[in-house]
């Protein structure tokens, strides 16, 4: 099982980022998949879920309206549009599969969004 995440960087207050989650070794379209991220000295919190289908999310309510997560099932890969964001959001953004039970639950090793001047 892999998941690779891609497309943090540097980025000014303000900018986007297109982050991209590859996956692999398991039926990613039985996942429900989400975006997490954990900014120094603080707890890994939730961004945003996508049903296994992709027709239904849920995002916190600091990300909404400003993230949009989305997921192509036939490329195994799920994505986090990332607008207007600003210095609270620096944080390394994590993947995550796990099944509706919960039996499976997988992560990726993180991607860093730093969001600077």
């Amino acid at each position: 099982v892999q998941l690779v995440e891609s497309g943090g960087g540097l980025v000014q207050p303000g900018g986007s980022l297109r982050l991209s989650c590859a996956a692999s070794g398991f039926t990613f379209s039985r996942y429900i998949m989400s975006w997490y991220r954990q900014a120094p000295g603080k707890e890994r919190e939730l961004v945003a879920v996508i049903n296994s289908a992709g027709g239904s999310s849920v995002y916190v309510d600091s990300m909404q309206g400003r993230f949009i997560i989305s997921r192509d099932n036939a490329k195994n890969t799920i994505y986090l549009q990332m607008n207007s964001l600003n210095p609270e959001d620096t944080a390394v953004y994590y993947c995550n599969a796990r099944t509706i039970t919960g039996i499976y639950d997988y992560w990726g090793q993180g991607t860093q969004v730093t969001v600077s001047s």
